[in-house]
């Protein structure tokens, strides 16, 4: 037996004014009553904010950009901000590569691909029911027109980072100073390419978080992006001295010890410190301040491509690929999913030259 429809007796308060959420609202008061779709309102609230806490700070970030990107297409092309429909998307495709940039320029594919991935993500937290077929539409016309943009002879963005390889670890730390920043980048570098670090995550660690034991390290990492990246990382010792981790990591916090204030070598202290030119800590490195520091270090020892912050990352999948080791253990080293299109795109770089036709025909 049905009951009937409870009228409004005063507006539903909420925190989002988007006109979805109103509407919604008004469609659970005259189902269920004021109150409850009070409730509901509340639920709905604490869904956002658990969703906004267990997103990653640079995801959000991503979010929070390509929603920009989406408001001046929009608003460029005389559409609404909240319909996400095939035509709509198809034509932002269109736009991004063509004029989307800030400056008038096009984006690289790779740059679309990611905003409009996002920007569907803020059309449906903004209520509007984006389907899969009308964006699969748009990231088939995505890739359609990539594919005539180097049939044109454009090639757009910086293409993949360059490796981090064994013969490159011995040039980095036979050109580090016989300094604490010396030894600090010594132990980023060789810790960092043993745990396939993104950029975050040695700017996230605390000295607690790495625990020197008999048989090596195990690094705490904490502020990776998925389940799978959040691990406890271990790092062997490695036969030769000269470029272990182990060694690195242990020279450098006994360096640390002597050269700085004992509070930066205390427990609740970042891992990885920086230290301006006349050997003074100026405190926790953050992910910009080790990409920079990477780069910096690969250009001092001459490496052929230097590096980027995803350098490392790729060094231990390609190395560890080669030296045959399990994909599966790979993946749980640096902290992927088990069968992470990324990482097998790192495999193929091995593979397409060791299981390439062309290898041993003569």
């Amino acid at each position: 037996m049905s009951t009937a429809p409870q009228p409004s007796a005063a507006p539903l308060s909420t925190t989002d004014a988007d006109d979805s959420r109103t509407v919604l609202l008004e469609r659970w008061a005259q189902r269920h009553g004021v109150d409850t779709a009070q409730r509901l309102a509340e639920a709905e609230d604490l869904a956002d904010a658990v969703a906004r806490k267990i997103t990653p700070e640079n995801t959000r970030d991503t979010y929070d950009k390509s929603w920009r990107v989406w408001e001046r297409f929009t608003t460029a092309q005389g559409l609404p901000l909240t319909e996400g429909t095939r035509g709509s998307l198809v034509a932002f495709v269109m736009w991004m590569l063509r004029e989307g940039q800030v400056r008038g320029t096009g984006y690289a594919p790779s740059s679309a691909s990611t905003h409009l991935a996002a920007a569907v993500v803020g059309l449906r937290e903004r209520g509007c029911a984006v389907t899969r077929d009308d964006q699969a539409a748009a990231r088939k016309a995505l890739e359609g027109l990539a594919v005539l943009l180097l049939q044109d002879g454009e090639r757009r963005g910086r293409g993949q980072a360059a490796a981090a390889e064994v013969p490159g670890l011995y040039r980095v730390v036979r050109a580090c100073p016989d300094t604490l920043a010396g030894a600090r980048d010594k132990a980023l570098i060789l810790t960092g390419f043993h745990y396939a670090s993104r950029a975050q995550d040695p700017a996230g660690l605390l000295a607690a978080d790495v625990a020197l034991t008999p048989r090596g390290l195990v690094v705490s990492v904490l502020t990776g992006k998925t389940k799978h990246s959040v691990r406890d990382a271990k790092i062997n010792r490695q036969a030769d001295p000269e470029i272990c981790p182990v060694e690195a990591w242990t020279a450098y916090r006994a360096r640390l010890a002597v050269d700085a204030d004992p509070r930066w070598s205390a427990p609740d202290a970042p891992a990885f410190v920086g230290v301006d030119r006349h050997g003074n800590v100026t405190g926790g490195m953050v992910p910009d301040s080790v990409t920079r520091a990477i780069k910096r270090i690969s250009v001092r020892a001459g490496v052929a491509l230097s590096w980027t912050g995803h350098s490392l990352r790729i060094g231990l999948a390609t190395t560890g690929r080669k030296k045959g080791k399990d994909a599966v253990a790979i993946a749980d080293q640096g902290g992927w999913a088990r069968h992470s299109r990324s990482m097998n795109g790192y495999f193929q770089r091995v593979d397409g030259w060791e299981d390439n036709a062309t290898a041993d025909l003569t």
